[in-house]
């Protein structure tokens, strides 16, 4: 039987730190769920991993990217100037990621962490700690 995700949300995390600001919780909270997913959904997390990097490698925005994964409107985050070739290549690969029988999973998580932002969750999919991602960043 396959393990299921632990429910760490921020609303039912307590919390014991005194001077953390909720943001970095949140963060915090990313990484130990993205590691649960990690240990729990291996493929998915792989695909995941896939396309954040090819995100990066082709420099479109995050947002773009959980844009498309949650069916928002991408529209704002569309990158410009990109050859339709490209795109429709980006697209498949995000839809492949979107088609796994665990992406219920994935999305619920996006949606649990959606203070976090897809683009600090991006990045700690990335192996990236949630102590380099405080302060004032703005990435999309």
């Amino acid at each position: 039987m396959k393990n299921k995700m632990i429910g760490l949300t921020p609303r039912n995390f307590i919390w014991s730190g005194r001077h953390d600001s909720l943001g970095r919780r949140s963060q915090l909270l990313s990484k130990l769920a993205l590691e649960n997913l990690k240990k729990s959904y291996p493929n998915l997390f792989e695909k995941l991993l896939e396309v954040v990097n090819l995100t990066r490698a082709l420099q479109f925005k995050y947002q773009y990217m959980g844009c498309l994964i949650m069916n928002e409107d991408p529209s704002y985050y569309a990158p410009n100037f990109v050859q339709g070739s490209v795109l429709r290549l980006y697209k498949k690969e995000v839809q492949k990621l979107k088609e796994d029988l665990d992406c219920d999973v994935l999305k619920q998580t996006f949606i649990d962490f959606r203070e976090t932002g897809y683009a600090k969750i991006s990045l700690l999919v990335l192996g990236m700690t949630p102590e380099s991602l405080t302060g004032a960043s703005i990435i999309q």
